[in-house]
């Protein structure tokens, strides 16, 4: 049976600036991505995404024909959960109050009036379920993920050993190393929650990690990073400095010193040596950042927020955020001072002031970043960022005076 995710019309442009790249499900919290979560306790070959028009080629649906599980991508399951959407028959749908959670469908082309009107056989979730609707839900969810898909990933398997004689180790029971994992000199602490440790990964010397945390394949900690716990270092990251529950998705770099807090950095990012984000207002008030969704400053209620950042945006050295600060996609940040807390996609400029990273510009940066992995800033990447640019330009009030 095919399993496909939507996009909730409702949650998605509340997650922007992340899901102007991605859909929601393929949105990291914890060592995996809501996807992958799905698509590992369902047992399927593969997982389908029902999102945004330009965002299709890069995540298709795959075969929409005949039976299938439609799955809320913001959602993420647990045993439980998972046991009663195995559960429904053809006809019956699963709510969490007001939210479709998932339905079978016995013809996968019903999903847009499933999505928009229900089904007759509706039933509620036995017990509340973790819907992530906004950005910040990510950090705050993120060490129960990571315990979750630590459980989830190592049931029945074994841990390649440290094999290092100068690394330190507290809890080792509650740590995992995949195949190819190289430690030098570290302290790896436990105690409070799993460390993941994926394929192909290293942590260079003098590195203190304490858990929870996942480093996903091929991540790299510098020497002597600090990560002080409920953290993701997603693919292919680079991180150095001090670092506290914060989610990098994938080919990021963060790989000097400075602070990052109560954060989410995108992909194909880069923060530049000595940048620190506040995640912290000196009266201690509830942070308030920008809804692109509602088109100004909304309450987060939590006390700590610090930098959302979206996907291909840099920041230049000793650059300071505030609290609360969100970044747009394919941004260019530099400069003394503090920048604006809403800087749209593809701005280039700091606390002076902003002018338009053109897509050209952005796009010869994009290429560069890429390649310096081994991989093609390819005709569909550069769909996806023409889409955005288009859907971004009210954001960019420069352009319009």
């Amino acid at each position: 049976m095919h399993v496909l995710l939507f996009d909730d019309p409702a949650i998605r442009p509340h997650l922007l600036p992340f899901t102007f790249t991605r859909p929601v499900a393929a949105l990291r919290c914890g060592i995996l991505t809501l996807a992958e979560k799905w698509q590992r306790r369902l047992g399927a070959p593969a997982v389908g995404y029902l999102t945004q028009p330009y965002l299709q080629a890069k995540f298709p649906a795959g075969d929409v024909q005949g039976p299938a599980l439609v799955i809320n991508g913001a959602v993420c399951p647990d045993d439980l959960l998972i046991k009663q959407v195995q559960a429904l028959a053809p006809g019956q749908a699963l709510y969490c109050d007001e939210i479709l959670i998932a339905a079978h469908l016995a013809d996968a082309a019903q999903v847009a009036e499933l999505v928009q009107d229900g089904l007759p056989d509706a039933r509620q979730v036995a017990e509340p379920v973790t819907v992530i609707s906004r950005p910040w839900h990510l950090f705050l969810r993120n060490g129960v993920e990571i315990r979750r898909d630590f459980a989830l990933l190592t049931r029945g398997r074994a841990s390649q050993p440290v094999g290092d004689a100068h690394t330190i180790v507290y809890g080792p029971e509650n740590i995992f190393i995949e195949e190819g994992v190289k430690i030098r000199a570290a302290i790896l602490n436990a105690e409070d929650g799993p460390i993941y440790l994926g394929k192909n990964a290293q942590v260079q010397e003098g590195a203190v990690l304490k858990g929870p945390l996942a480093l996903c394949e091929g991540a790299v900690v510098n020497a002597g990073a600090r990560l002080r716990g409920d953290n993701t270092v997603g693919p292919y990251c680079k991180v150095g400095g001090e670092i506290g529950n914060s989610i990098l998705l994938g080919y990021s770099n963060k790989g000097h010193d400075g602070y990052l807090g109560n954060s989410v950095v995108g992909e194909w990012c880069n923060l530049g040596a000595d940048t620190n984000t506040s995640n912290l207002k000196n009266n201690y008030a509830p942070v308030k950042i920008w809804s692109h969704a509602a088109g100004r400053f909304v309450n987060t209620g939590q006390t700590f927020c610090g930098l959302m950042m979206g996907d291909h945006s840099k920041c230049g050295i000793n650059t300071m955020f505030n609290t609360g600060t969100v970044v747009g996609v394919g941004a260019n940040v530099f400069g003394a001072g503090f920048p604006r807390q809403f800087i749209p996609s593809f701005s280039w400029g700091g606390a002076a002031g902003f002018e338009t990273f053109r897509l050209p510009k952005m796009t010869e940066v994009a290429e560069r970043v890429l390649a310096r992995r081994g991989l093609s800033y390819d005709a569909e990447e550069q769909g996806i960022m023409e889409s955005i640019f288009k859907a971004t330009a009210a954001d960019r009030p420069w352009e319009h005076s």
